[in-house]
């Protein structure tokens, strides 16, 4: 049954605290984990957008007359910078990301019978209080829900219906005019149905993620089945393959001539994408390469749209610097449980009650999946506690018929939760 509307969550307000700082070898420690935690953030632009205030930074420096007399100094003591502070500690955030697809020029050919502005892709991102978890929830843009009216810069508001829920954007989109809107209309309609308080919001259009992509190298990912999508202009052989930006592009977009074709299915891919693009930029540290991460951010920052308060150099820093304990195995990916719309059941779903739990549990701050057991042993941890020869019971031989590897488990994306550290494809 779909989501009961409830009343908004109360604004948070903003806290921040200054650390200590610490001898020269710390700071050095320090920086290389900031390196790390900055680059999974920046990563993470289809999630925080980390990277949308290194536009304005740019904008300010264009202003001003340089001078290199710094370089003229020789012997200098070593520098004690504070750790940058997060000015939201202790508090968790709500993030909205929207993929916006405005079809044609730079975003890509363009699609007969499509104009405007759309979203297809929106994924609500929560970072924990404590900093430890970044939960990234996809909400199909199939989903069948009541759209609330909604404010835009016109001065006019848009009519509320019960319709699909990317019809928010659009909505606002057309009768606001400008992006703005679209993504207020869009935030109000998760709001209305979550009772979710967001904290910002990032647009990003898709010709900037193609950049993104590009400007590290590719991305690799396992590619278990031929992919032939010419609405996607995608054509992929089976197997592991790194994907240059177009082809990430149409990774993400593709639809038909890949998978059953709907939204849940493309809403996985993305899932893989996102994971598999986290787990590239902390394999190979981009952060290191200045010429890639200068490409990464300046592909980054002129594909976003973000709210003001996300536009902050110091707020981000210290966003990027209390998650420095994130890993791979911290990132989750899960889709708003759903089933098929009893009203028309081959184009649109609607959000079950398990949608509700998912929803409390993000108000709550707590773990949207159960963490997973603790890993087995280790095999020389196991051996050193088998009994010494001679002892106990004699342990039969192996069977060497039978002993085979054990099959490597996989998640479904788009239809299971699963982290940036899980299997979701196999390719040998």
């Amino acid at each position: 049954m779909p989501v009961t509307p409830r009343s908004r969550a109360q604004n948070r307000s903003a806290a921040a605290s200054r650390p200590s700082r610490g001898p020269a070898h710390a700071r050095r420690q320090r920086t290389h984990r900031v390196a790390r935690s900055v680059g999974l953030v920046a990563t993470a632009v289809l999630a925080f957008g980390a990277v949308g205030g290194a536009s304005a930074l740019s904008n300010i420096q264009g202003n001003i007359t340089s001078s290199s007399a710094l370089d003229l100094l020789d012997d200098r003591p070593a520098q004690t910078t504070p750790d940058p502070s997060d000015p939201n500690a202790g508090k968790p955030l709500n993030i909205l990301v929207m993929g916006s697809d405005a079809r044609g020029g730079d975003n890509g050919h363009e699609v007969e019978g499509v104009e405007g502005m759309r979203s297809d892709t929106t994924i609500l991102v929560h970072v924990s209080a404590d900093r430890s978890r970044v939960e990234m929830i996809s909400i199909p843009r199939d989903s069948r829900v009541d759209v609330p009216a909604c404010n835009t810069t016109s001065g006019k508001t848009t009519a509320p219906a019960n319709t699909r829920f990317n019809a928010a954007f659009a909505n606002g989109a057309t009768v606001g005019g400008d992006v703005d809107s679209a993504a207020a209309c869009t935030m109000q309609t998760v709001e209305s149905l979550t009772d979710v308080y967001v904290d910002g919001f990032v647009v990003v259009d898709f010709a900037g993620f193609q950049n993104m992509v590009s400007a590290i190298g590719g991305v690799r990912m396992c590619i278990p089945e031929a992919i032939d999508s010419p609405k996607a202009d995608l054509k992929l052989a089976a197997g592991w393959q790194t994907l240059d930006g177009a082809q990430a592009l149409g990774f993400a977009r593709a639809r038909y001539g890949v998978g059953d074709g709907s939204d849940l299915s493309r809403i996985g891919r993305q899932q893989q994408l996102l994971a598999a693009t986290v787990n590239q930029v902390l394999s190979k540290n981009v952060l290191s390469d200045l010429g890639q991460i200068y490409g990464f951010v300046d592909a980054g920052t002129r594909s976003l749209t973000t709210s003001d308060n996300l536009s902050s150099i110091p707020s981000l820093a210290g966003l990027a610097f209390s998650l420095r304990g994130a890993t791979s195995g911290n990132i989750t990916f899960m889709t708003v449980p759903n089933a098929p719309d009893p009203r028309d059941p081959d184009a649109k779903v609607v959000w079950t009650s398990e949608a509700d739990e998912l929803w409390a549990k993000v108000r709550a701050d707590e773990p949207i999946v159960t963490p997973a057991p603790a890993a087995d042993q280790p095999a020389d941890e196991a051996a050193t506690d088998a009994p010494p020869a001679g002892e106990g019971d004699e342990a039969p031989a192996p069977d060497t018929a039978t002993d085979e590897p054990a099959p490597v488990q996989t998640k479904e994306a788009g239809k299971e939760a699963f982290s940036a550290a899980d299997e979701t494809a196999q390719c040998g």
